[in-house]
C-alpha cells in the first residue's frame, strides 16, 4: 500500500533500516535510547529496527554503559561479519586487490604491478580475477557472502542495460573497455555479486568523505594526484560526487603534449609521468628499470638531498614548476565551484605533498579570486596509498545501506548510484 507520497510500507521500512545503519556506522557505538534522536524515529520504531538488524545479522552488542539512574543501556554496533566488499584500485603502477568486512577492516590484499604489458585489457582483467580469487582464499569467504566488488579506474565510465560499466580511457587506450561484461565471463562468482565500477578519482574522493579529511564538509574538491591528475567534486547538490576531467584542463596553448594526445593539458605539466619526462629533458637521470613511484622518489631526493649535498636544479625546477601549474589549476576549482575544502590524494601526494604543498596554496590563493580563496582550505588527504581501493569497496557498501541491509542486486548498474553518506 502506497501513502500520500508514493512511499510503501517496504520503503519506509527499508528507509529505517537505511538510518540506524548509517548512525551506528558512522557515530556507534549507540544504544537504543541515543539512536531515537540520532535517526528522528520513535522509541518503537527503533526496537523494530534493531530486532531486525540483529536478526539478521548486522547489528550486534559491544557492551553497555551506565544510565542516569536507571539500568546500564545496551550498545549496539555494525556486526563487521554481516558482509564482506572487495575493492579494486587499477593503478598507474600496479593493479591492488583487497577484500574488507563490513566495517571496512582489511582482511586480505594482493598486489599485482602493471610492466611492459602496460594497460592491455586482457592483463588488467586476468590481475582482477587472480586477486579476488586469492583474496577469497586466504579468507576463506565464499564468494556468494560478497555484498559486491568496487573498480576504480582511469577514465570516464558510462553505464549501459547489455555491457554494464564500459570505460572510456583515453589516457591509457582503453576506446569503449566494457569492463564489466568482460569481468562477469572471466571471474568465477555468482551473477549475484554485483560489480560498480567508478572513476579512481571518484573512488579516492569516497574514501575522504567517509573516513578521512573530508568528513563533515559540506563541499569539497578531492584531487587523486598520480601518474596523471584527476579530481571528484562533492556538493550537497551532487552527494555522490561528480569525477571531473581536471586533468585535462588546458592550463598552456600550444603547450606540452599530453598524453591523451592533446596540447597544454595540466597532467602534461603536473602528473608525476609528465615530472619524470621533463626531469629527464632537463638532463636529470631517473633511474632505468624502475617503475614510477621509485623514480619520482628518486627525483624528489635529487631535489631536496637529506646527506646536505647540492641539490639537483633540474629536479628542483621541475617540481617548482609543477606546484606553480597545480596551484593555478586548483585556482580554476576554487573560481568554479567555491568548495569549503581541497583534498589532495593519491601516491604521488604521498611523497611529494609534504614538499610541495606550501607552494601549491601560496599559487591557488595567487591566481584564484580573492573571496573564495580566503574561505577554502588545501589540505593533503587523510588516507595512505589504499585510498583508492578503500574508496571502491565503498561502492557497494553504500549502495547496501541505501537498500536498508538487503542483498538485492541492482540491475547491471544501471540504476541510479546510491548516495554517499557523511
Amino acid at each position: 500500500m502506497a501513502g500520500r507520497n508514493g512511499r510503501t510500507v517496504r520503503d519506509l521500512r527499508r528507509g529505517n533500516r537505511t538510518v540506524v545503519l548509517q548512525r551506528l556506522y558512522f557515530d556507534g557505538p549507540l544504544s537504543r535510547f541515543e539512536l531515537a534522536p540520532a535517526t528522528g524515529l520513535s522509541g518503537g520504531s527503533i526496537s523494530n529496527v534493531v530486532a531486525e538488524l540483529v536478526a539478521d545479522g548486522l547489528v550486534e552488542e559491544a557492551g553497555t554503559v551506565e544510565s542516569d539512574g536507571g539500568r546500564p543501556r545496551t550498545l549496539l554496533r555494525v556486526a563487521p561479519a554481516g558482509g564482506h566488499m572487495i575493492g579494486v584500485d587499477v593503478g598507474e603502477t600496479r593493479v591492488r586487490v583487497e577484500l574488507f568486512d563490513l566495517t571496512l577492516t582489511e582482511l586480505a590484499r594482493t598486489e599485482r604491478p602493471l610492466e611492459r604489458q602496460g594497460y592491455d585489457v586482457e592483463v588488467v582483467v586476468g590481475h582482477i580475477r587472480d586477486g579476488i580469487t586469492e583474496v577469497l582464499a586466504v579468507t576463506d569467504i565464499a564468494a556468494d557472502q560478497l555484498l559486491g566488488v568496487g573498480i576504480g579506474v582511469p577514465g570516464i565510465v558510462a553505464r549501459t542495460p547489455e555491457l554494464g560499466a564500459v570505460v572510456h580511457g583515453q589516457t591509457i587506450g582503453w576506446d569503449a573497455v566494457p569492463l564489466e561484461s568482460l569481468l562477469r565471463s572471466t571471474c568465477e562468482l555468482p551473477d549475484s555479486v554485483p560489480y560498480f565500477t567508478d572513476n579512481g578519482a571518484r573512488a579516492l574522493g569516497h574514501a575522504e568523505m567517509w573516513f578521512g579529511a573530508g568528513r563533515g564538509a559540506r563541499s569539497a574538491v578531492v584531487v587523486l594526484f598520480g601518474s596523471g591528475v584527476g579530481a571528484c567534486l562533492v556538493t550537497q547538490e551532487v552527494e555522490q560526487g561528480r569525477s571531473v576531467e581536471w586533468g585535462h584542463l588546458t592550463v598552456r596553448v600550444r603547450g606540452r603534449r599530453c598524453r591523451c594526445g592533446a596540447l597544454g593539458c595540466l597532467d602534461a605539466y603536473a602528473g608525476a609521468e609528465a615530472l619524470l619526462d621533463r626531469w629527464r629533458e632537463e638532463g636529470g637521470h631517473p633511474p632505468e628499470g624502475t617503475d614510477e613511484e621509485t623514480a619520482l622518489t628518486a627525483m624528489l631526493a635529487a631535489a631536496h638531498p637529506a646527506d646536505g649535498a647540492d641539490a639537483d636544479p633540474a629536479a628542483l625546477a621541475v617540481l617548482e614548476e609543477a606546484a606553480e601549474y597545480l596551484g593555478a589549476g586548483l585556482s580554476d576549482l576554487i573560481n568554479l565551484f567555491q568548495p569549503e575544502r581541497i583534498l589532495i590524494g593519491g601516491w604521488a601526494a604521498l611523497q611529494l605533498g609534504p614538499r610541495i604543498l606550501p607552494a601549491i596554496r601560496r599559487h591557488a590563493s595567487a591566481y584564484a579570486l580573492r573571496h573564495p580563496a580566503e574561505r577554502v582550505s588545501i589540505d593533503l588527504g587523510g588516507l595512505g596509498p589504499d585510498a583508492v581501493t578503500v574508496g571502491a569497496a565503498i561502492l557497494p557498501l553504500a549502495a547496501f545501506f541505501a537498500g536498508g541491509g538487503q542483498r538485492e542486486n541492482p540491475s547491471r548498474q544501471g540504476g541510479k548510484r546510491p548516495s554517499v553518506a557523511r
